[in-house]
Formats: structure tokens, C-alpha cells, sequence
């Protein structure tokens, strides 16, 4: 028996009195016993009374938003399972809930059987963590008996040489435990590549409507590029940030956040097929990328189109190591890469759109990035 199963209680948060009403309606079909406030000071002093397993609640509130909530949660009841709800408008504001450990989110408006699947899935996860927890005390108290080696490794949680932590990596990846810890990872901020994600959806959706895209394809366009080194977080600390030249086999380690990123979203509805960009954002055209060296049109036409987006940014912003290239010299880099890192039709379309384009986007971010830093 699941650790969650009979415990079906939720939270619902949201200033809006009747769709409080109708998402109460819809879980108590499904037999949920949900609990309505009208904003985050009232959720919070519930939660003083009794710890909820599941908080559903709105991002956007007066006084205290969803964002603020979700983080006194995470610090106060960390156990909790939070979804979160907001406008197709914010969807920045809606990643940076899953940043700071949101289980989901769900864009308004919304089908309700969404809602309770969305719930359902929460419920889950919730209960693969706290099992998963409770397997790895297990397990490192059975192996704390066989030898004074393995104590020390237990000791070092983020040694992945020996036999046991590769035992507890995969048990975490089984247990879909990288979702406990989204949250914490991700406060790490690159200010050295800041904006990037932000130019490279933009530069890529560029691309996209010249190759007439659809609207619902451009959307899983943006969620891919957004996202696309979510898988970061999965990857040491030690490798991440290390200074120098990696080596062979941290470089092994490192490219394994494609498969975490893919991993990660593909049991979130609405970023399933945004999974897939994340999975192959480094394949080449030519077949030589990985994870899965696969080449031409076999990749997915969305990681074709972030390879050119990605790496005309990556050119073209400072960096520790160098100055930006010109404009110029990133695109003849693109022209000789044309047919073995690019894809023929998205180089094309690339030069198809103005140079002017380009810059005003980089600017339009900065300026969206000062206006960001200014609220905070």
C-alpha cells in the first residue's frame, strides 16, 4: 500500500470564489476531500492545524502571491506536494514555480479533468519520494552492517564511484526523485549566461513561423528552449562549476543532463512533447551530437531549429573566456557548419530573417531583464 493512499486531502487556494467552488466539486467526485481559502495567510494558518499532503493553489493573488506561498511551503511543510495555477500569460512566473519545487502547473483556463490528473500525478510522485526516502534509510542501514568502506562512502552522498551510489542514483531515477529536489538545485543562478534561455526561445520561435509553423508546435518550441539544460540540476555540483577543461569521463557525466531534462518533463502533461527537444537539443545534423546520434530529419525539428538559435547566442554574448563574436563572424561560423552541425532548411530560414531582428530581440530581453531585477 502507497504511503499517500487513503490520505486524499487538498488545499485549494485561489481568491476566486467560484472556481474555489467548481475545483472543490470536481475532486470530491474523484473522492478528494478538499478544503478551500481564499489566499495564501489563510492556507498557511491551515497548514498550522494540520499539514496537508496537497496544496493546490493560484499564482496570482493579492497580498501574498502563489510564488511566496510555495516557498514558505517548501520551507515549512517540505512533504507537501504543491500544484500550481496561473494565466497563459506568465508562463516565466510558472517555471519559476517548478524552480522552487512545484510538483506541476496548469495553465488557465483549464479542463478540470486536467485538474484531477494533475492532482492524481502529485498524489504519486509524492509517494514514490517518501517510499524512495524511506527505501535508502533502509538501505543504508543494511549496508552500514557489512563494512567500514561503505559507511564512509554513505557519508560522501555525492561520491558516485562506488557500487552504492550508483545503487541509490538509480533508485532515484526510478523513484522519479530528481522532481524532490528541482527545487534547491536550480537556486543556483549562471549569471555569466544570463538571458540566454530567454534570447534563444525568442530567436528560435524567429525561426520557426519562417518555416510556417503552427501556433501549438511554436509553443512546444518556446517550452523546449526554455528548458532545454533543465537537466542541469542532475548533474554534480563538482562538474557544473568546475573551472578548468573537464575531463573524459566528467564529460560523460555531464552530457547525461539531456537525459535527466527528458526524464524530468515527460511526466508533466503539457511538456511532454517539449521533452523531446530537451532530449535531443544536442544532436547534430550530420549524426555525430548525442545522445542518440541521430541525424537529418530524424531529429526532431524543434532541437533542429534551438541548434542554430543556440549557437548564434552563444556567439554573439560575453563570455569568461572570450569576447562576443560580431554578428558577421557568428554567421559565417553558421554558413560552415551548414550540413553538419545545421540542418539546410532551418540555416536557410535563419538568413531569411534581418539582422535587425536579432539585435532587437537581444535588447527587448535586456530590457525585460532590468525591468525583472527592478521588481525584485
Amino acid at each position: 500500500m502507497g504511503i499517500t493512499e487513503g490520505i486524499k486531502e487538498i488545499l485549494v487556494v485561489d481568491d476566486e470564489p467560484l472556481i474555489r467552488e467548481i475545483i472543490i466539486r470536481k475532486l470530491s467526485e474523484f473522492g478528494y476531500i478538499a478544503t478551500p481559502v481564499e489566499n495564501a495567510f489563510e492556507a498557511l494558518n491551515k497548514m498550522r492545524e494540520k499539514s496537508y499532503p496537497l496544496v493546490l493553489s493560484d499564482i496570482m493573488m493579492p497580498g501574498m502571491d502563489g510564488i511566496e506561498l510555495l516557498k514558505r511551503l517548501r520551507s515549512l511543510y517540505p512533504d507537501t506536494a504543491v500544484v500550481m495555477i496561473t494565466a497563459v500569460s506568465n508562463v516565466n512566473i510558472a517555471i519559476e514555480a517548478l524552480r522552487e519545487g512545484a510538483y506541476d502547473y496548469l495553465i488557465k483556463p483549464f479542463n478540470f479533468e486536467e485538474v484531477v490528473l494533475s492532482v492524481k500525478n502529485a498524489f504519486e510522485k509524492r509517494d514514490l519520494i517518501l517510499e524512495n526516502r524511506l527505501y535508502q534509510k533502509h538501505l543504508e542501514a543494511l549496508v552500514e552492517n557489512q563494512t567500514s568502506e561503505i559507511r564512509q562512502l554513505l557519508s560522501r552522498e555525492q561520491e558516485r564511484s562506488s557500487e552504492l551510489s550508483k545503487a541509490l542514483e538509480e533508485i532515484q531515477i526510478t523513484h522519479d526523485a530528481t522532481i524532490d529536489a528541482l527545487s534547491a538545485a536550480l537556486d543556483y543562478r549562471d549569471n555569466e549566461t544570463e538571458g540566454h534561455s530567454q534570447r534563444v526561445v525568442r530567436y528560435s520561435l524567429e525561426i520557426g513561423k519562417v518555416l510556417g509553423l503552427e501556433r501549438r508546435n511554436l509553443e512546444v518550441l518556446a517550452r523546449g528552449t526554455l528548458l532545454h539544460d533543465i537537466g542541469k540540476i542532475g548533474v554534480p555540483d563538482s562538474i557544473l562549476w568546475k573551472p578548468g577543461k573537464l575531463t573524459d569521463e566528467e564529460w560523460v557525466e555531464m552530457r547525461k543532463h539531456v537525459e535527466y531534462g527528458f526524464k524530468m518533463l515527460k511526466s508533466i502533461h503539457f511538456l511532454r512533447d517539449a521533452a523531446l527537444i530537451v532530449q535531443h537539443h544536442h544532436e547534430r545534423y550530420d549524426g555525430s551530437g548525442y545522445p542518440d546520434r541521430m541525424s537529418g530529419d530524424n531529429i526532431i525539428i524543434g532541437a533542429r531549429i534551438f541548434a542554430i538559435a543556440d549557437t548564434y547566442d552563444a556567439m554573439t554574448t560575453d563570455r569568461p573566456y572570450r569576447k562576443a563574436l560580431t554578428d558577421r563572424d557568428a554567421r559565417e561560423e553558421i554558413k560552415r557548419c551548414n550540413g553538419t552541425q545545421f540542418d539546410p532548411k532551418i540555416t536557410e530560414a535563419f538568413f531569411q530573417i534581418p539582422v535587425e531582428q536579432w539585435f532587437n530581440i537581444k535588447d527587448d530581453v535586456d530590457k525585460q531583464l532590468r525591468r525583472y531585477k527592478e521588481r525584485i
